[in-house]
């Protein structure tokens, strides 16, 4: 799992380095595909997982999750994109996030990237062996409502392995003191999706592309974090 999320860390440190603005989605996963393929030797996990064509999802502004990459959605200055991607390697599946900021972006825009990413980071440093999901979850939930954002409720961080999804759902929301109790060894997402408005989300027609439904911001941030004696081991940081 290690290994394979060091690999994961060295996919994003390519895409720090890209000029996204003007790029198209899909241009970024082409690249992203073939680093994976050619110079990791990798497996782009989610490229035919449930049917889903592509290697990353590429969620801009307001679409929370699961945006398809395209050549019609060109990157303009002002943007915020996720990018969502999995790999496997020798059987073993990291999974991470990352919010970009393309260009010259609106200071409320960035505002809500940094509470997301903060929250993400609260989540992790309630990990320990004898806490609870439910710790975790309202770890990341009171930190986005303390700064006036919402947390998606629909989606959720999972266990994660020689699979992609895993039990056990891992909540961004919750009560302390409640849920599974955590122990050592164990592997899983956390990946919070923070709203600037309301919490609600609405499907696109294409079945995949999920969206704020007030047309407000949002972003996201994921990590696959072990359980260790010290606390959490994020395995998706680079080495």
């Amino acid at each position: 799992m290690a290994r394979s999320g060091s690999l994961l860390a060295r996919v994003f440190t390519l895409l720090d380095g890209l000029e996204l603005q003007g790029m198209t989605t899909l241009e970024v996963d082409g690249i992203v595909e073939r680093f994976i393929v050619r110079e990791l030797g990798a497996r782009p996990a989610s490229k035919g997982q449930y049917g889903y064509g592509f290697c990353l999802n590429a969620s801009v502004n307001d679409v929370v999750c699961h945006g398809v990459p395209s050549l019609l959605q060109r990157l303009d200055s002002g943007d915020i994109v996720n990018f969502d991607i999995t790999l496997e390697k020798d059987g073993w599946i990291a999974d991470a996030s990352r919010t970009y900021l393309v260009g010259a972006v609106r200071p409320e825009a960035v505002r809500l990237v940094n509470i997301c990413q903060e929250s993400l980071w609260k989540g992790i440093g309630a990990v320990r062996p004898g806490a609870r999901l439910g710790d975790v979850g309202h770890a990341v939930e009171s930190h986005a409502r303390r700064h006036g954002c919402s947390v998606v409720r629909e989606y959720c961080g999972h266990g994660i392995g020689r699979s992609m999804h895993e039990p056990p759902q891992v909540l961004h929301w919750g009560r302390p003191g409640t849920g599974l109790v955590l122990e050592e060894g164990m592997v899983f997402t956390i990946e919070p999706m923070i709203n600037q408005g309301g919490r609600e989300i609405r499907r696109d027609p294409d079945g995949w592309t999920i969206r704020t439904r007030d047309g407000k911001l949002s972003a996201q941030f994921e990590h696959t974090v072990a359980v260790t004696s010290g606390g959490a081991r994020v395995l998706t940081l680079p080495a």
